[in-house]
């Protein structure tokens, strides 16, 4: 039932974004994912990860099957391309094996498939689709702000940063000093942040084809609630970054990128070419006019929020994915401002941001409580408070800064400490036998015997109540 009104909503909800996109005379996510049945796809990569989803309600011989299909179709429509003289110059010339095979088992699962089976393949097949649908969904949500949005809040977010010392200007100087091996090396982290998070997931979903059903909790859950509601906060804090408000723009990176991003320049809508070698004064912040393509993309920091989900969720896998959520969340950072692309103001809040919809997913799953509630309304306040100093009153931020910097870690590290301390009482309820050695006096209560089958029923019950480690054995939730 949650996941026929969850396809519900999303589906309306790009629709509306895609009449959205049509009023201001840009195609919509729709558009998008349908020429990709056919034309270049902008991420051939992205549409190979959606495969990957769907392919775990799939079995080994079933896998194979569908891989060497999609290869096949790429492989057919190249060698076409090329004979006809319509190899792509922009996108790339393979993916659309890969989409056309998702959209193969949907109609498989129509056509061919009864019951739990039936819904299990279309719950694959939706899973694929959405991690397309949520890339699609994002650059139309960017080319949307920056239509909508003719002013910027940079000067507001930047007077803010000095409370931080301005960590991007300090950590672009020496990206900048690492010339290209640097920042190609944290390009590559930043730009398969998307193909990063399915490696993970698929490791949470290892389990699915062997046990007909898919955890409760999973990373693909948090990325794509994450992707769905940040966009909405560009709309009210709408920010464009140091690199393009204190910059020079993509300019300052095209020496040294071995793939630059093609961008009209912004240096003439800059304030001043300061970053990253001159700190911006302190002075009274006022909203700024800026170009009516870069997007305003700033606050918070979705890929510092996904990073960290990243991170998150690999705390339960084993040694080599925990390092590598620890590597990725830090070469994120690193990049966001490095880059020039974010603020320190803007990570703040996105760790705030994920923290809190990462417990408000987990307390869904397992149960709306005090504690859950308390978790969500605290991280929500604080991100509001976040918000509102950054707006209202970054000057005396940037005059205070030994109280205001503290200040705003500390609400960001109270957030961190919370959800710490809650999920790990959740993750390690007291037993029965703790409360009986804490009061020996109470002598426990005895359950009734339970009827005929129960075992085999609270065994499943014990399996949909989280994902699991070992086949069979259920396991905290992931995260």
């Amino acid at each position: 039932m949650l996941w026929a009104v969850a396809g519900v909503v999303t589906t309306a909800f790009l629709v509306v974004l895609e009449f959205t996109a049509r009023r201001y005379g840009l195609p919509g996510p729709l558009t998008h994912q349908a020429r990709e049945v056919i034309c270049a796809p902008k991420s051939g990569g992205l549409l190979y990860a959606s495969m990957a989803l769907t392919m775990v309600v799939l079995t080994r011989r079933q896998r194979l099957i569908a891989l060497g299909a999609a290869l096949s179709i790429d492989a057919a429509l190249f060698l076409l391309r090329w004979a006809t003289g319509t190899l792509p110059t922009d996108g790339h010339p393979f993916g659309n094996g890969a989409l056309w095979v998702v959209l193969g088992c949907a109609v498989i699962a129509v056509t061919r498939r009864t019951g739990r089976e039936r819904i299990l393949l279309l719950k694959g097949v939706g899973l694929g689709l959405l991690l397309v649908a949520g890339r699609k969904t994002g650059d139309t949500w960017l080319l949307i702000t920056s239509k909508t949005r003719p002013t910027v809040l940079d000067q507001y977010v930047a007077t803010a940063d000095h409370a931080l010392g301005d960590p991007s200007w300090w950590v672009g100087r020496l990206v900048t000093a690492t010339g290209p091996v640097g920042f190609n090396a944290l390009e590559f982290v930043y730009g398969n942040l998307a193909v990063a998070a399915v490696v993970f997931a698929l490791y949470q979903l290892r389990h699915v084809a062997a046990e007909r059903r898919f955890p409760r909790h999973h990373l693909v859950r948090t990325f794509l609630v994450i992707g769905l509601i940040g966009p909405a906060i560009y709309m009210i804090f709408p920010v464009v970054g140091p690199l393009y408000a204190y910059g020079t723009g993509t300019e300052h990176w095209s020496a040294v990128s071995l793939w630059a991003p093609e961008m009209p320049p912004t240096k003439p809508w800059a304030l001043a070419d300061l970053w990253p070698h001159t700190l911006p004064p302190v002075t009274t912040p006022y909203p700024m006019t800026f170009d009516g393509v870069t997007p305003r993309n700033c606050m918070p920091s979705l890929h510092t929020a996904w990073a960290t989900a990243i991170f998150l969720h690999s705390r339960k896998g084993p040694r080599l994915l925990r390092h590598a959520g620890t590597v990725w969340l830090v070469a994120t950072l690193c990049a966001t401002l490095g880059f020039g692309y974010h603020y320190g103001a803007d990570l703040l809040a996105g760790v705030v941001f994920t923290l809190t919809i990462e417990a408000a997913l987990r307390s869904y799953d397992r149960g709306w409580d005090r504690s859950g509630t308390r978790l969500v309304v605290h991280g929500t306040a604080v991100f509001a408070a976040l918000l509102l100093a950054y707006r209202w009153l970054p000057l005396e931020m940037a005059r205070h800064p030994g109280v205001a910097g503290p200040l705003l870690l500390l609400a960001t590290a109270s957030v961190i400490h919370g959800y710490l301390r809650t999920t790990a009482r959740w993750s390690h309820p007291v037993t029965s036998a703790q409360r009986t050695e804490s009061h020996p006096s109470v002598p426990e209560p005895r359950s009734p015997l339970p009827p005929a089958g129960h075992d085999a029923e609270s065994a499943g019950d014990a399996r949909e109540a989280g994902d699991t480690g070992e086949r069979g054995a259920p396991r905290p939730l992931a995260g």
